[in-house]
Protein backbone atom coordinates (compact mmCIF):
# COMPACT_ATOMS: atom_id res chain seq x y z
CA UNK A 1 0.00 0.00 0.00
CA UNK A 2 2.88 2.33 0.83
CA UNK A 3 4.48 1.58 -2.56
CA UNK A 4 1.23 2.38 -4.34
CA UNK A 5 0.86 5.67 -2.43
CA UNK A 6 4.37 6.73 -3.49
CA UNK A 7 3.71 5.81 -7.14
CA UNK A 8 0.38 7.63 -7.04
CA UNK A 9 2.02 10.76 -5.67
CA UNK A 10 4.65 10.68 -8.41
CA UNK A 11 2.04 10.17 -11.15
CA UNK A 12 0.01 13.09 -9.82
CA UNK A 13 3.09 15.29 -10.05
CA UNK A 14 3.81 14.11 -13.59
CA UNK A 15 0.22 14.86 -14.60
CA UNK A 16 0.46 18.38 -13.17
CA UNK A 17 3.72 18.95 -15.06
CA UNK A 18 2.23 17.76 -18.35
CA UNK A 19 0.91 21.02 -19.79
CA UNK A 20 -1.31 19.33 -22.38
CA UNK A 21 -3.15 17.04 -19.95
CA UNK A 22 -3.39 19.64 -17.21
CA UNK A 23 -4.63 22.40 -19.53
CA UNK A 24 -7.22 20.41 -21.45
CA UNK A 25 -8.55 18.66 -18.35
CA UNK A 26 -8.82 21.55 -15.90
CA UNK A 27 -8.47 24.81 -17.83
CA UNK A 28 -9.90 24.38 -21.34
CA UNK A 29 -13.43 23.27 -20.28
CA UNK A 30 -13.51 26.19 -17.83
CA UNK A 31 -12.54 28.60 -20.63
CA UNK A 32 -15.26 27.09 -22.84
CA UNK A 33 -17.73 27.74 -20.04
CA UNK A 34 -16.69 31.38 -19.81
CA UNK A 35 -16.66 31.84 -23.60
CA UNK A 36 -20.10 30.43 -24.38
CA UNK A 37 -21.49 31.71 -21.10
CA UNK A 38 -20.38 35.19 -22.11
CA UNK A 39 -22.07 34.80 -25.50
CA UNK A 40 -25.34 33.11 -24.53
CA UNK A 41 -25.60 33.54 -20.77
CA UNK A 42 -28.00 31.10 -19.16
CA UNK A 43 -30.98 32.02 -21.30
CA UNK A 44 -33.49 29.24 -22.16
CA UNK A 45 -32.21 26.98 -24.95
CA UNK A 46 -35.49 27.65 -26.77
CA UNK A 47 -38.64 29.65 -26.10
CA UNK A 48 -40.47 28.27 -23.08
CA UNK A 49 -37.68 25.88 -22.05
CA UNK A 50 -37.21 25.26 -18.33
CA UNK A 51 -33.43 24.95 -18.64
CA UNK A 52 -30.90 27.51 -19.83
CA UNK A 53 -27.95 27.26 -22.18
CA UNK A 54 -25.44 26.81 -19.37
CA UNK A 55 -27.71 24.32 -17.61
CA UNK A 56 -27.22 21.94 -20.55
CA UNK A 57 -23.68 23.04 -21.41
CA UNK A 58 -22.05 22.30 -18.04
CA UNK A 59 -22.89 18.55 -18.05
CA UNK A 60 -21.77 18.43 -21.70
CA UNK A 61 -18.45 20.05 -20.76
CA UNK A 62 -18.16 17.45 -17.99
CA UNK A 63 -18.19 14.78 -20.71
CA UNK A 64 -15.51 16.79 -22.49
CA UNK A 65 -13.34 16.34 -19.39
CA UNK A 66 -13.86 12.57 -19.39
CA UNK A 67 -12.95 12.56 -23.08
CA UNK A 68 -9.66 14.35 -22.44
CA UNK A 69 -8.57 12.02 -19.64
CA UNK A 70 -9.98 8.84 -21.18
CA UNK A 71 -9.11 9.32 -24.85
CA UNK A 72 -5.94 11.38 -24.65
CA UNK A 73 -4.20 11.64 -21.28
CA UNK A 74 -4.44 8.01 -20.09
CA UNK A 75 -3.87 6.15 -23.40
CA UNK A 76 -0.99 8.38 -24.47
CA UNK A 77 0.65 7.94 -21.07
CA UNK A 78 0.26 4.16 -21.36
CA UNK A 79 1.65 4.17 -24.90
CA UNK A 80 4.56 6.39 -23.94
CA UNK A 81 5.52 4.22 -20.96
CA UNK A 82 5.21 1.08 -23.05
CA UNK A 83 7.36 2.50 -25.86
CA UNK A 84 10.08 3.56 -23.39
CA UNK A 85 10.04 0.09 -21.77
CA UNK A 86 9.20 1.61 -18.39
CA UNK A 87 6.82 -1.24 -17.56
CA UNK A 88 9.58 -3.78 -18.11
CA UNK A 89 11.72 -1.92 -15.62
CA UNK A 90 8.91 -1.96 -13.05
CA UNK A 91 8.48 -5.70 -13.59
CA UNK A 92 12.03 -6.09 -12.34
CA UNK A 93 11.08 -4.38 -9.06
CA UNK A 94 8.85 -5.53 -6.16
CA UNK A 95 6.25 -2.92 -7.21
CA UNK A 96 5.52 -4.48 -10.61
CA UNK A 97 3.80 -2.83 -13.55
CA UNK A 98 0.25 -3.41 -12.30
CA UNK A 99 0.65 -0.83 -9.55
CA UNK A 100 1.87 1.89 -11.88
CA UNK A 101 -0.92 1.19 -14.38
CA UNK A 102 -3.49 1.26 -11.59
CA UNK A 103 -2.00 4.52 -10.32
CA UNK A 104 -2.25 6.08 -13.80
CA UNK A 105 -5.91 5.09 -14.10
CA UNK A 106 -6.66 6.44 -10.62
CA UNK A 107 -4.80 9.71 -11.28
CA UNK A 108 -6.81 10.34 -14.45
CA UNK A 109 -10.04 9.47 -12.65
CA UNK A 110 -9.19 11.87 -9.81
CA UNK A 111 -8.35 14.65 -12.27
CA UNK A 112 -11.62 13.96 -14.10
CA UNK A 113 -13.57 14.49 -10.90
CA UNK A 114 -11.61 17.67 -10.13
CA UNK A 115 -12.24 19.02 -13.63
CA UNK A 116 -15.98 18.34 -13.34
CA UNK A 117 -16.07 19.88 -9.85
CA UNK A 118 -14.45 23.07 -11.17
CA UNK A 119 -17.10 23.28 -13.90
CA UNK A 120 -19.94 22.85 -11.42
CA UNK A 121 -18.58 25.48 -9.04
CA UNK A 122 -17.94 27.95 -11.89
CA UNK A 123 -21.36 27.28 -13.39
CA UNK A 124 -23.05 27.94 -10.06
CA UNK A 125 -21.05 31.06 -9.28
CA UNK A 126 -21.11 32.76 -12.68
CA UNK A 127 -24.34 31.55 -14.32
CA UNK A 128 -26.46 30.11 -11.47
CA UNK A 129 -26.95 26.80 -13.25
CA UNK A 130 -29.72 24.52 -12.04
CA UNK A 131 -28.87 20.97 -10.96
CA UNK A 132 -31.99 18.89 -10.35
CA UNK A 133 -30.34 15.45 -10.28
CA UNK A 134 -29.36 13.74 -7.05
CA UNK A 135 -25.73 13.16 -6.07
CA UNK A 136 -25.89 9.37 -6.51
CA UNK A 137 -27.46 9.52 -9.97
CA UNK A 138 -24.98 12.17 -11.14
CA UNK A 139 -22.09 10.04 -9.84
CA UNK A 140 -23.40 6.97 -11.68
CA UNK A 141 -23.72 8.93 -14.92
CA UNK A 142 -20.13 10.16 -14.52
CA UNK A 143 -18.90 6.62 -13.89
CA UNK A 144 -20.59 5.31 -17.06
CA UNK A 145 -19.06 8.12 -19.08
CA UNK A 146 -15.63 7.50 -17.56
CA UNK A 147 -15.87 3.73 -18.14
CA UNK A 148 -16.73 4.20 -21.82
CA UNK A 149 -14.08 6.84 -22.54
CA UNK A 150 -11.31 5.10 -20.59
CA UNK A 151 -12.03 1.74 -22.24
CA UNK A 152 -11.91 3.31 -25.71
CA UNK A 153 -8.56 4.89 -24.86
CA UNK A 154 -7.33 1.50 -23.65
CA UNK A 155 -8.41 -0.08 -26.93
CA UNK A 156 -6.65 2.57 -29.03
CA UNK A 157 -3.47 1.96 -27.04
CA UNK A 158 -3.78 -1.76 -27.75
CA UNK A 159 -4.37 -1.18 -31.47
CA UNK A 160 -1.55 1.36 -31.91
CA UNK A 161 1.86 -0.11 -32.59
CA UNK A 162 3.62 2.83 -31.00
CA UNK A 163 2.98 6.23 -29.47
CA UNK A 164 2.51 7.96 -32.85
CA UNK A 165 -0.14 5.56 -34.14
CA UNK A 166 -1.96 5.54 -30.78
CA UNK A 167 -1.88 9.35 -30.75
CA UNK A 168 -3.39 9.47 -34.23
CA UNK A 169 -6.29 7.24 -33.21
CA UNK A 170 -6.90 9.14 -29.97
CA UNK A 171 -6.79 12.60 -31.58
CA UNK A 172 -9.00 11.55 -34.48
CA UNK A 173 -11.77 9.99 -32.39
CA UNK A 174 -11.62 12.59 -29.64
CA UNK A 175 -12.01 15.62 -31.88
CA UNK A 176 -14.65 14.01 -34.10
CA UNK A 177 -16.73 13.12 -31.06
CA UNK A 178 -16.01 16.42 -29.33
CA UNK A 179 -17.64 18.51 -32.05
CA UNK A 180 -20.36 16.11 -33.23
CA UNK A 181 -21.63 14.74 -29.91
CA UNK A 182 -22.98 17.95 -28.41
CA UNK A 183 -20.09 18.20 -25.94
CA UNK A 184 -19.21 21.69 -27.17
CA UNK A 185 -22.39 23.01 -28.82
CA UNK A 186 -25.85 21.70 -27.79
CA UNK A 187 -27.08 19.18 -30.37
CA UNK A 188 -30.42 20.99 -30.49
CA UNK A 189 -28.61 23.42 -32.81
CA UNK A 190 -27.43 20.65 -35.15
CA UNK A 191 -28.98 20.03 -38.57
CA UNK A 192 -30.65 16.64 -39.02
CA UNK A 193 -27.68 15.16 -40.90
CA UNK A 194 -25.32 15.90 -38.03
CA UNK A 195 -27.80 14.47 -35.53
CA UNK A 196 -27.89 11.20 -37.48
CA UNK A 197 -24.09 10.98 -37.53
CA UNK A 198 -23.94 11.78 -33.81
CA UNK A 199 -26.02 8.67 -33.02
CA UNK A 200 -23.01 6.52 -33.97
CA UNK A 201 -20.70 8.23 -31.45
CA UNK A 202 -20.43 6.91 -27.86
CA UNK A 203 -19.78 10.41 -26.51
CA UNK A 204 -23.22 11.47 -27.74
CA UNK A 205 -24.84 9.00 -25.35
CA UNK A 206 -22.62 10.22 -22.51
CA UNK A 207 -23.72 13.81 -23.16
CA UNK A 208 -27.40 12.81 -23.36
CA UNK A 209 -27.11 10.84 -20.13
CA UNK A 210 -25.35 13.63 -18.22
CA UNK A 211 -27.72 16.33 -19.45
CA UNK A 212 -30.76 14.22 -18.62
CA UNK A 213 -29.59 13.38 -15.10
CA UNK A 214 -28.58 16.99 -14.37
CA UNK A 215 -32.07 18.12 -15.46
CA UNK A 216 -33.69 15.79 -12.93
CA UNK A 217 -34.50 12.74 -15.05
CA UNK A 218 -34.02 9.33 -13.47
CA UNK A 219 -31.50 6.73 -14.62
CA UNK A 220 -34.35 4.49 -15.69
CA UNK A 221 -35.30 7.02 -18.35
CA UNK A 222 -31.87 6.55 -19.97
CA UNK A 223 -31.68 2.81 -20.47
CA UNK A 224 -30.42 3.18 -24.03
CA UNK A 225 -27.58 5.52 -23.00
CA UNK A 226 -26.56 3.24 -20.12
CA UNK A 227 -26.71 0.17 -22.37
CA UNK A 228 -24.58 1.80 -25.07
CA UNK A 229 -21.96 3.20 -22.68
CA UNK A 230 -21.81 -0.03 -20.67
CA UNK A 231 -21.55 -2.05 -23.88
CA UNK A 232 -18.74 0.15 -25.19
CA UNK A 233 -16.86 -0.22 -21.90
CA UNK A 234 -17.15 -4.02 -21.87
CA UNK A 235 -16.43 -4.60 -25.57
CA UNK A 236 -13.48 -2.19 -25.78
CA UNK A 237 -11.93 -3.57 -22.59
CA UNK A 238 -12.25 -7.19 -23.73
CA UNK A 239 -10.90 -6.53 -27.23
CA UNK A 240 -8.08 -4.41 -25.81
CA UNK A 241 -7.15 -7.18 -23.35
CA UNK A 242 -7.05 -9.77 -26.16
CA UNK A 243 -4.86 -7.53 -28.33
CA UNK A 244 -2.48 -6.86 -25.46
CA UNK A 245 -2.02 -10.58 -24.83
CA UNK A 246 -0.92 -10.99 -28.44
CA UNK A 247 1.61 -8.19 -28.14
CA UNK A 248 4.64 -7.57 -26.02
CA UNK A 249 2.71 -5.43 -23.53
CA UNK A 250 5.65 -4.81 -21.27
Amino acid sequence: MKQFAVILKIELRLFARDFFSFFFTLVFPFLMLLLFGGIYGNKPVYAGAAVGMMDVSVPAYAVMVTGVTGLMSLPLTLSGYKEKKIYKRFDATPAGKKKIISAQVLVNFIMTLIGIFILLIAGKLFYHIQIFGGFFQILVSILFSVAAMFSMGFLFTAIGRDLKSASLLCYLFYFVMLFLSGATIPDIMFPETMKKIAKFLPMTYAVDLMQGIFSGERLGAHKMEILVLGGVAVVCTLIGAVLYRRKDWA
